[in-house]
Protein backbone atom coordinates (compact mmCIF):
# COMPACT_ATOMS: atom_id res chain seq x y z
CA UNK A 1 0.00 0.00 0.00
CA UNK A 2 2.97 2.33 0.85
CA UNK A 3 3.73 1.99 -2.93
CA UNK A 4 0.62 2.92 -4.33
CA UNK A 5 0.63 6.64 -1.68
CA UNK A 6 4.19 7.00 -3.18
CA UNK A 7 2.77 7.41 -6.89
CA UNK A 8 -0.39 8.91 -5.67
CA UNK A 9 0.83 12.21 -4.25
CA UNK A 10 2.89 12.94 -7.51
CA UNK A 11 0.30 12.38 -9.36
CA UNK A 12 -2.16 14.32 -7.57
CA UNK A 13 0.24 16.83 -7.23
CA UNK A 14 0.98 16.68 -11.21
CA UNK A 15 -2.66 16.73 -11.92
CA UNK A 16 -3.11 19.99 -10.32
CA UNK A 17 -0.16 21.67 -11.71
CA UNK A 18 -1.83 20.68 -15.32
CA UNK A 19 -4.99 22.58 -14.32
CA UNK A 20 -3.18 25.30 -13.23
CA UNK A 21 -1.38 25.49 -16.82
CA UNK A 22 -4.25 25.40 -18.56
CA UNK A 23 -6.23 27.85 -16.66
CA UNK A 24 -3.46 30.37 -16.91
CA UNK A 25 -3.45 29.97 -20.61
CA UNK A 26 -7.41 30.13 -20.59
CA UNK A 27 -7.18 33.12 -18.80
CA UNK A 28 -4.60 34.80 -20.81
CA UNK A 29 -6.56 34.44 -23.66
CA UNK A 30 -3.76 31.71 -25.35
CA UNK A 31 -6.22 28.31 -25.75
CA UNK A 32 -9.48 29.26 -27.51
CA UNK A 33 -12.89 27.93 -27.01
CA UNK A 34 -11.94 25.02 -29.70
CA UNK A 35 -9.20 23.47 -27.42
CA UNK A 36 -11.20 24.16 -24.42
CA UNK A 37 -14.12 22.28 -25.35
CA UNK A 38 -12.01 19.75 -26.27
CA UNK A 39 -10.34 19.49 -22.72
CA UNK A 40 -14.37 19.69 -21.43
CA UNK A 41 -14.88 16.58 -23.83
CA UNK A 42 -12.31 15.11 -22.10
CA UNK A 43 -12.76 15.24 -18.76
CA UNK A 44 -16.53 14.25 -19.08
CA UNK A 45 -15.50 10.90 -21.33
CA UNK A 46 -13.12 10.46 -18.48
CA UNK A 47 -15.89 10.72 -15.81
CA UNK A 48 -18.18 8.43 -17.96
CA UNK A 49 -15.10 5.97 -18.39
CA UNK A 50 -13.98 5.58 -14.54
CA UNK A 51 -17.71 5.35 -13.39
CA UNK A 52 -18.54 3.00 -16.02
CA UNK A 53 -15.33 1.11 -14.97
CA UNK A 54 -16.25 0.11 -11.40
CA UNK A 55 -19.28 -1.19 -12.47
CA UNK A 56 -17.42 -3.42 -15.42
CA UNK A 57 -13.88 -3.76 -14.64
CA UNK A 58 -13.85 -4.04 -11.12
CA UNK A 59 -17.57 -5.76 -10.15
CA UNK A 60 -17.63 -7.57 -13.43
CA UNK A 61 -20.95 -6.31 -14.36
CA UNK A 62 -21.94 -6.13 -18.27
CA UNK A 63 -23.92 -3.32 -18.65
CA UNK A 64 -24.83 -1.43 -21.29
CA UNK A 65 -27.57 1.03 -20.23
CA UNK A 66 -24.78 4.08 -18.73
CA UNK A 67 -26.22 6.50 -21.36
CA UNK A 68 -29.43 6.33 -19.50
CA UNK A 69 -27.90 7.49 -16.04
CA UNK A 70 -26.43 9.78 -18.30
CA UNK A 71 -29.22 10.91 -19.43
CA UNK A 72 -30.89 11.86 -15.70
CA UNK A 73 -28.62 13.44 -14.65
CA UNK A 74 -28.63 15.70 -18.06
CA UNK A 75 -32.50 16.40 -17.21
CA UNK A 76 -32.81 16.66 -13.59
CA UNK A 77 -29.59 19.33 -13.55
CA UNK A 78 -31.02 21.34 -16.53
CA UNK A 79 -34.60 21.84 -14.70
CA UNK A 80 -32.33 22.74 -11.31
CA UNK A 81 -30.91 25.38 -13.55
CA UNK A 82 -33.65 26.45 -15.52
CA UNK A 83 -36.66 25.63 -14.31
CA UNK A 84 -35.69 26.58 -10.87
CA UNK A 85 -32.82 28.73 -11.03
CA UNK A 86 -30.73 27.56 -8.62
CA UNK A 87 -26.37 27.11 -8.81
CA UNK A 88 -24.85 25.07 -11.58
CA UNK A 89 -23.30 23.46 -8.66
CA UNK A 90 -26.59 22.19 -7.07
CA UNK A 91 -27.83 21.16 -10.14
CA UNK A 92 -24.89 18.84 -10.85
CA UNK A 93 -25.01 17.71 -7.55
CA UNK A 94 -28.98 16.59 -8.15
CA UNK A 95 -28.24 15.12 -11.17
CA UNK A 96 -25.85 13.00 -9.18
CA UNK A 97 -27.80 11.50 -6.61
CA UNK A 98 -31.16 11.69 -8.63
CA UNK A 99 -29.23 8.80 -11.31
CA UNK A 100 -27.79 7.21 -8.29
CA UNK A 101 -31.39 6.74 -6.95
CA UNK A 102 -32.33 5.21 -10.45
CA UNK A 103 -29.24 3.36 -10.52
CA UNK A 104 -30.16 1.67 -7.12
CA UNK A 105 -34.38 1.06 -8.50
CA UNK A 106 -32.58 -0.32 -11.28
CA UNK A 107 -29.91 -2.36 -9.60
CA UNK A 108 -31.75 -4.01 -6.81
CA UNK A 109 -33.66 -6.44 -9.38
CA UNK A 110 -31.37 -6.28 -12.44
CA UNK A 111 -28.06 -7.10 -10.79
CA UNK A 112 -29.55 -10.43 -9.57
CA UNK A 113 -29.10 -11.27 -13.09
CA UNK A 114 -25.51 -12.01 -14.89
CA UNK A 115 -23.62 -11.56 -18.09
CA UNK A 116 -25.96 -11.09 -20.97
CA UNK A 117 -29.11 -10.79 -19.23
CA UNK A 118 -27.83 -8.04 -17.46
CA UNK A 119 -27.00 -6.76 -20.69
CA UNK A 120 -30.12 -6.64 -22.07
CA UNK A 121 -31.77 -5.39 -18.65
CA UNK A 122 -29.21 -2.35 -18.22
CA UNK A 123 -29.93 -1.49 -22.00
CA UNK A 124 -34.20 -1.62 -21.56
CA UNK A 125 -33.74 0.56 -18.58
CA UNK A 126 -31.81 3.29 -20.81
CA UNK A 127 -34.22 2.74 -23.36
CA UNK A 128 -37.29 3.70 -20.94
CA UNK A 129 -35.16 6.54 -19.58
CA UNK A 130 -34.65 8.07 -23.17
CA UNK A 131 -38.85 7.29 -24.15
CA UNK A 132 -39.93 8.92 -21.08
CA UNK A 133 -37.80 12.09 -21.74
CA UNK A 134 -38.77 12.15 -25.71
CA UNK A 135 -42.77 12.12 -24.06
CA UNK A 136 -42.65 14.93 -21.79
CA UNK A 137 -43.47 18.37 -22.61
CA UNK A 138 -42.18 19.80 -19.96
CA UNK A 139 -38.55 19.30 -20.98
CA UNK A 140 -39.09 20.08 -24.35
CA UNK A 141 -39.89 16.11 -25.69
CA UNK A 142 -38.34 15.48 -28.71
CA UNK A 143 -37.81 19.20 -29.98
CA UNK A 144 -34.95 19.28 -26.64
CA UNK A 145 -35.01 21.71 -23.83
CA UNK A 146 -33.19 24.72 -24.06
CA UNK A 147 -30.01 24.88 -21.41
CA UNK A 148 -27.57 27.86 -20.49
CA UNK A 149 -23.99 26.98 -20.90
CA UNK A 150 -22.43 26.96 -17.57
CA UNK A 151 -19.70 24.04 -17.89
CA UNK A 152 -16.43 25.16 -18.38
CA UNK A 153 -12.67 23.57 -17.65
CA UNK A 154 -12.61 24.39 -13.81
CA UNK A 155 -15.86 22.50 -12.90
CA UNK A 156 -15.03 19.06 -15.16
CA UNK A 157 -11.45 18.92 -14.40
CA UNK A 158 -12.28 19.20 -10.70
CA UNK A 159 -15.39 16.47 -10.75
CA UNK A 160 -12.55 14.65 -12.89
CA UNK A 161 -10.24 14.43 -10.02
CA UNK A 162 -12.96 13.77 -7.44
CA UNK A 163 -14.44 11.02 -9.85
CA UNK A 164 -10.85 9.04 -10.08
CA UNK A 165 -9.90 9.54 -6.42
CA UNK A 166 -13.58 7.84 -5.22
CA UNK A 167 -13.16 5.10 -7.48
CA UNK A 168 -9.59 4.50 -6.55
CA UNK A 169 -10.23 4.44 -3.08
CA UNK A 170 -13.26 2.46 -3.04
CA UNK A 171 -11.15 -0.24 -5.16
CA UNK A 172 -8.39 -0.62 -2.68
CA UNK A 173 -10.86 -0.29 0.30
CA UNK A 174 -12.06 -3.76 1.40
CA UNK A 175 -15.45 -3.22 -0.31
CA UNK A 176 -13.42 -2.62 -3.37
CA UNK A 177 -11.71 -6.32 -3.05
CA UNK A 178 -15.14 -7.70 -2.11
CA UNK A 179 -16.51 -6.64 -5.81
CA UNK A 180 -13.05 -7.59 -7.01
CA UNK A 181 -13.34 -11.50 -5.48
CA UNK A 182 -17.26 -11.06 -6.84
CA UNK A 183 -15.71 -10.39 -10.46
CA UNK A 184 -13.28 -13.14 -10.21
CA UNK A 185 -15.77 -15.92 -9.42
CA UNK A 186 -19.52 -14.85 -7.73
CA UNK A 187 -20.00 -18.46 -7.10
CA UNK A 188 -17.07 -18.70 -4.81
CA UNK A 189 -17.41 -15.09 -3.14
CA UNK A 190 -21.30 -15.67 -2.35
CA UNK A 191 -19.67 -18.89 -0.46
CA UNK A 192 -17.28 -17.29 1.14
CA UNK A 193 -20.03 -14.98 2.87
CA UNK A 194 -19.88 -11.93 0.88
CA UNK A 195 -23.02 -10.66 0.20
CA UNK A 196 -22.77 -10.01 -3.78
CA UNK A 197 -25.63 -8.41 -4.48
CA UNK A 198 -25.13 -5.39 -2.00
CA UNK A 199 -21.69 -5.06 -3.60
CA UNK A 200 -22.93 -5.28 -7.09
CA UNK A 201 -25.51 -2.87 -6.15
CA UNK A 202 -23.18 -0.58 -4.27
CA UNK A 203 -20.90 -0.18 -7.41
CA UNK A 204 -24.19 -0.10 -9.76
CA UNK A 205 -25.36 3.07 -7.31
CA UNK A 206 -21.68 4.77 -7.21
CA UNK A 207 -20.92 4.14 -11.00
CA UNK A 208 -24.36 6.12 -11.72
CA UNK A 209 -23.95 8.68 -9.62
CA UNK A 210 -21.11 9.82 -11.38
CA UNK A 211 -22.51 9.24 -14.21
CA UNK A 212 -25.65 12.04 -13.86
CA UNK A 213 -22.75 14.05 -13.04
CA UNK A 214 -21.12 13.70 -16.25
CA UNK A 215 -25.06 14.33 -17.86
CA UNK A 216 -25.48 17.38 -15.81
CA UNK A 217 -21.53 18.32 -17.13
CA UNK A 218 -22.46 17.48 -20.47
CA UNK A 219 -26.00 19.06 -21.01
CA UNK A 220 -24.82 22.33 -19.80
CA UNK A 221 -21.89 22.31 -22.17
CA UNK A 222 -24.51 22.98 -25.10
CA UNK A 223 -27.51 25.20 -25.18
CA UNK A 224 -29.75 22.19 -25.60
CA UNK A 225 -30.39 18.50 -24.36
CA UNK A 226 -32.37 16.20 -26.56
CA UNK A 227 -33.44 12.55 -25.77
CA UNK A 228 -31.25 11.61 -29.47
CA UNK A 229 -28.22 12.11 -27.63
CA UNK A 230 -28.35 9.57 -25.05
CA UNK A 231 -29.38 6.21 -27.38
CA UNK A 232 -27.99 3.00 -27.34
CA UNK A 233 -24.98 3.98 -29.56
CA UNK A 234 -23.72 6.65 -26.65
CA UNK A 235 -24.06 3.79 -24.13
CA UNK A 236 -21.87 1.75 -26.84
CA UNK A 237 -19.30 4.56 -27.10
CA UNK A 238 -19.06 4.62 -23.10
CA UNK A 239 -18.25 0.69 -22.91
CA UNK A 240 -15.77 1.14 -25.90
CA UNK A 241 -13.82 3.57 -23.72
CA UNK A 242 -13.39 1.07 -20.94
CA UNK A 243 -12.80 -2.02 -23.33
CA UNK A 244 -10.06 -0.54 -25.16
CA UNK A 245 -8.28 0.88 -22.03
CA UNK A 246 -8.12 -2.61 -20.62
CA UNK A 247 -10.96 -4.03 -18.52
CA UNK A 248 -9.79 -3.64 -14.78
CA UNK A 249 -7.50 -1.02 -15.61
CA UNK A 250 -8.95 2.48 -14.27
CA UNK A 251 -5.95 4.05 -16.29
CA UNK A 252 -6.27 2.30 -18.85
CA UNK A 253 -10.13 3.98 -18.98
CA UNK A 254 -8.96 7.19 -18.72
CA UNK A 255 -5.75 6.82 -21.42
CA UNK A 256 -8.32 5.03 -23.62
CA UNK A 257 -10.82 8.21 -22.96
CA UNK A 258 -8.27 10.89 -23.97
CA UNK A 259 -7.11 9.10 -26.85
CA UNK A 260 -10.61 8.10 -28.45
CA UNK A 261 -12.18 11.54 -27.61
CA UNK A 262 -8.77 13.57 -29.60
CA UNK A 263 -9.55 11.31 -32.80
CA UNK A 264 -13.05 11.47 -33.02
CA UNK A 265 -12.31 15.58 -31.81
CA UNK A 266 -9.54 15.45 -34.59
CA UNK A 267 -11.42 13.54 -37.24
CA UNK A 268 -14.47 16.07 -37.21
CA UNK A 269 -13.30 17.83 -40.23
CA UNK A 270 -14.10 14.43 -42.48
CA UNK A 271 -17.51 13.77 -41.52
CA UNK A 272 -17.99 11.36 -44.75
CA UNK A 273 -15.39 9.23 -43.49
CA UNK A 274 -15.03 10.00 -39.98
CA UNK A 275 -16.62 6.91 -38.62
CA UNK A 276 -14.76 4.65 -41.04
CA UNK A 277 -11.59 6.17 -40.02
CA UNK A 278 -12.66 5.97 -35.97
CA UNK A 279 -13.87 2.32 -36.63
CA UNK A 280 -10.36 1.39 -38.18
CA UNK A 281 -8.24 2.75 -35.35
CA UNK A 282 -10.20 0.81 -33.29
CA UNK A 283 -9.93 -2.46 -35.06
CA UNK A 284 -6.35 -1.68 -35.34
CA UNK A 285 -6.01 -1.24 -31.71
CA UNK A 286 -7.57 -4.84 -30.37
CA UNK A 287 -5.63 -6.21 -33.27
CA UNK A 288 -2.40 -5.74 -31.76
CA UNK A 289 -3.66 -5.00 -28.36
CA UNK A 290 -6.36 -7.24 -27.82
CA UNK A 291 -6.23 -7.04 -24.21
CA UNK A 292 -6.37 -3.47 -24.54
CA UNK A 293 -4.25 -0.40 -23.83
CA UNK A 294 -3.26 -1.29 -20.22
CA UNK A 295 -4.33 -4.70 -20.25
CA UNK A 296 -4.89 -4.82 -16.27
CA UNK A 297 -1.86 -2.74 -15.49
CA UNK A 298 -2.31 0.84 -13.77
CA UNK A 299 -0.11 3.08 -14.38
CA UNK A 300 1.40 3.22 -10.46
CA UNK A 301 2.92 -0.25 -11.62
CA UNK A 302 5.63 1.20 -13.28
CA UNK A 303 6.48 3.36 -9.86
CA UNK A 304 7.13 0.10 -8.31
CA UNK A 305 10.37 -0.68 -9.84
CA UNK A 306 12.03 2.95 -8.84
CA UNK A 307 10.15 2.91 -5.25
CA UNK A 308 12.09 -0.65 -4.63
CA UNK A 309 14.80 0.95 -5.61
CA UNK A 310 15.25 2.87 -3.14
CA UNK A 311 14.34 -0.26 0.02
CA UNK A 312 16.79 -2.95 1.46
CA UNK A 313 17.61 -4.39 -1.57
CA UNK A 314 16.69 -7.98 -0.08
CA UNK A 315 14.26 -8.22 -3.33
CA UNK A 316 11.03 -8.62 -0.96
CA UNK A 317 8.09 -6.84 -1.23
CA UNK A 318 7.89 -6.13 2.38
CA UNK A 319 5.90 -3.01 2.08
CA UNK A 320 2.00 -4.47 1.90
Amino acid sequence: MKKHSRAFWPLLIGALVFYGIVQGLIMAGMLNTYYTNTLIFISINIILAVSLHLVIGITGQFSIGHAGFMAVGAYLSAIVTMKFDLPFIVAIIVGGLVAALAGLIVGIPSLRLRGDYLAIATLGFAEIIRIIFLNIDYVGGAAGMQVSKMTDWTYTFFFMLITILVIVNFTRSRHGIAALSIREDEIASDAMGINTTYYKVAAFVIGSFFAGVAGALFAHNFYIVLPSQFGFLKSVDILILVVLGGLGSLSGAIISAIFLTLVSTFLQGYPETRMIIYSLVLIIVMLYRPQGLMGTKEITDYFRGWTSKGGKGNGKDTTT
